[in-house]
């Protein structure tokens, strides 16, 4: 096995505790259901109303007797079914949308799965309503009908039956009444509430008419998408420095909601921000657990796509949220650090993300993973994968497109637009790209690999991959995407001598920080580290500091794990992979479930390290 398959081996064991006896069972996950409303057709008695249906009260139906019933007495006080007719609910004005529902829903609501969601929730209000009403008309009838019925004879109960028609009467047209109160109180409550779910509910906003632009909207829609990741100084301002702002009510209630959401926020302790961290995911598990050489390592430090999306999802339903490493600190000019400040709401828990080796080696070909990163038609990021007939699909499979698509879903999983940090080597070049220079100089000691691929490529022109990969780069710092060496050969800084860390990192400097742009983030392979838990110091930190590198990172399995000096910003790393689900899945709990989120495919147990 290649070394970079083992990058985090030194820095797994540093923590660990006793195997586990996990033991996966696909059969055991959880599966998500909604609960579906019935609706109960309900047949109503002549002799029995049901209570529910008529408030809780019941009309006393015994059969007075017809041979003492006055008719004409009845005729008199039974319940006028024009009037109850003209009271009744409107069920056409029921029909017609709501402002909030029409022409403004799609400028409320950019989700169209949400806003179907809304719509379809209304509806259903609206049909309910509608059968309550029926409901009360039959009620109604019933009691007439009833009455009339009864008033063909002469009784001896006329006086008794007067006053139970007319209390049904009264009854009725309270009931009715009551429903036009509640019919005008779940059209207030529809406005409102999708208002108030749109701006996370701190106060519901309000649907003003003063016609708004096509720009305004725009501009109140990306308002509003700051304000979902938090950014509600960004919110504020975009606002507030528009013209419309002071003659919007719409405009200047949004900022009232803003603010307040601002003021709620508290400042999170930075040395509790955990971070963790993947390598590259694997899409076919039959490909990868086939047995061969590869497949141990594979199982040992690589995640699945679909544990990886349990954990996102688990992740999001805690409440994490993913922030920069650059909202933890920040370096002046002259590499000076300063402690920053995450304000997030109660409730809320921040985290940073990052993944290795995001470079798809040749070494992985043919085994279940994706092979390089590109940008669509559409301006997004996805994966390209090799099928079994050489053909190629895109799609999202890996961990970039997975989380962009994540985020675009759910953007209050992302503080103030961050993603993670994608950790490159360059030997292989990056991101699927062949970018090194050896490929175009091809020395001697080229690896057998590149030497192959080659091969397979006569047309390749080192110049076009730069060009594409740079593009691919560009396109995921927009999304909000860092990078970090993980050094040009996948070296272990512990280990390695001066000499070779410098070499090391100037090839670096030249295949891959042209690409990036840069970075002043190094994370470091193997798991190693310059030092143990002490402060760095020494020659090595002293040359990487003096190549600009400002953050570190290793490998480590404490929850947290945050150093911030004067000169340097030092923070651990969780390994979310087969290994660290296997046999420390308590270690994890804050996270996820491992035991439901461990793919069954997964060949057990797991290598142990070493």
């Amino acid at each position: 096995m290649r070394q970079n398959n083992s990058c985090v081996k030194n820095g797994y064991d540093k923590k660990e505790k006793s195997m586990s006896e996990l033991k996966p069972d696909s059969e055991k996950k959880e599966e998500r259901l909604s609960d579906k409303e019935k609706v109960n057709t309900e047949k109503i008695n002549a002799e029995e109303l049901n209570a529910e249906k008529l408030n809780e009260e019941k009309p006393d139906t015994e059969k007075p007797n017809t041979e003492e019933l006055n008719a004409e007495e009845l005729n008199a006080e039974k319940p006028n079914v024009e009037k109850l007719n003209a009271e009744k609910p409107n069920t056409e004005e029921i029909d017609e949308e709501s402002p909030a529902a029409s022409e403004d829903e799609d400028f409320f609501f950019d989700d169209n799965k949400a806003y179907e969601a809304r719509r379809a929730a209304r509806l259903e209000r609206r049909n309910k309503l509608r059968r309550r009403k029926k409901r009360l008309r039959i009620a109604g009838c019933i009691v007439v009908a009833a009455a009339a019925a009864i008033g063909i004879g002469i009784g001896f109960y006329g006086e008794e039956l007067q006053n139970f028609v007319s209390e049904q009467q009264v009854k009725i047209a309270q009931m009715v009444k009551s429903a036009d109160r509640k019919t005008e109180e779940e059209k207030t409550a529809q406005q409102t509430n999708a208002e108030a779910e749109a701006e996370n509910a701190v106060t519901p906003e309000v649907q003003d008419t003063d016609g708004l632009s096509e720009e305004d909207k725009t501009l109140y829609r990306q308002a509003k998408y700051a304000a979902k990741q938090y950014d509600y100084d960004k919110a504020i301002s975009m606002l507030q420095n528009s013209e419309t702002y002071q003659t919007s009510e719409k405009f200047q209630h949004a900022v009232k909601v803003y603010q307040k959401k601002k003021e709620s926020c508290v400042s999170w302790p930075l040395d509790q921000v955990t971070h963790v961290f993947y390598h590259t995911l694997i899409k076919d598990t039959g490909k990868a657990f086939d047995g061969d050489y590869k497949s141990g390592d594979y199982d040992q430090v690589m995640t699945t796509i679909d544990e990886f999306n349990q954990i996102t999802q688990s992740m999001y339903d805690k409440g994490y949220v993913m922030v920069s490493i650059y909202d933890m600190a920040t370096a002046d000019e002259n590499g000076n650090m300063n402690a920053g400040e995450i304000l997030l709401p109660p409730g809320k828990v921040p985290f940073v993300l990052s993944q290795d080796d995001v470079c798809y080696y040749h070494y992985m070909d043919g085994d279940g993973f994706a092979t390089k990163l590109i940008v669509d038609e559409e301006g997004k990021i996805r994966n390209e994968y090799v099928e079994d007939d050489g053909s190629i699909s895109v799609g999202d499979y890996d961990m970039v497109p997975l989380i962009d698509r994540f985020v675009e879903e759910h953007p209050d999983f992302s503080y103030r637009g961050a993603k993670g940090i994608v950790a490159l080597t360059g030997y292989n070049g990056i991101l699927g790209y062949r970018t090194d220079s050896s490929y175009e100089t091809r020395p001697d000691d080229l690896d057998a690999d590149k030497v192959k691929w080659l091969d397979e490529h006569p047309d390749f022109n080192l110049n076009t991959e730069r060009e594409n990969a740079a593009r691919v780069a560009q396109a995921m710092k927009d999304e909000g995407w860092l990078f970090a060496s993980h050094t040009w050969g996948h070296q272990n800084v512990s280990q390695i001598s001066l000499e070779r860390l410098q070499a090391d990192t100037q090839k670096f400097k030249e295949n891959v920080d042209p690409l990036i742009g840069g970075t002043d983030i190094i994370i470091f392979a193997f798991g190693a580290d310059l030092t143990s838990v002490e402060d760095y110091s020494g020659e090595k930190f002293e040359y990487l500091k003096s190549q600009g590198y400002n953050y570190y990172c290793n490998v480590d399995s404490s929850q947290y794990f945050v150093q911030i000096r004067s000169n340097y910003f030092r923070q651990g790393r969780r390994n979310l992979d087969g290994y660290r689900m296997y046999y420390n899945p308590e270690l994890l709990s804050d996270l996820f479930d491992a035991q439901s989120v461990f793919d069954p495919s997964r060949p057990v147990p797991v290598p142990t390290m070493g």
